[in-house]
């Protein structure tokens, strides 16, 4: 199931983040959106990480995707980029339905 490889790259992602921000490729927040929106990436997901925004985009074309966040004093970092994005849609219970990690 593919869920959990997805699960455990997100956890590791946000606790990376405030231990090696200074390491990462960081920039003003407007300057980040500008060149994701250049490559056709548009925000899929968003999520706390503490003080930090974690937010996750992916391009419509294409399955390229890119995880960063936004940290307090408005700098965005690059965290995570690759391809074969896949939403997933189907792979996810309607609203209201608690996950089950069973294998069918």
């Amino acid at each position: 199931m593919r869920l959990k490889p997805v699960c455990l790259a997100f956890a590791l992602a946000l606790l990376a983040v405030p231990a090696h921000a200074q390491g990462l490729s960081c920039g003003a927040r407007a300057d980040v959106l500008e060149l994701l929106s250049a490559a056709a990436q548009s925000r899929r997901a968003i999520g706390l990480a503490g003080r930090a925004v974690m937010e996750l985009f992916a391009a419509t074309g294409s399955t390229d995707w890119t995880i960063a966040v936004t940290l307090p004093d408005g700098r965005m970092c690059v965290l995570a980029q690759g391809t074969a994005f896949d939403a997933g849609h189907d792979m996810f219970p309607a609203s209201g339905t608690p996950l089950s990690f069973r294998r069918e």
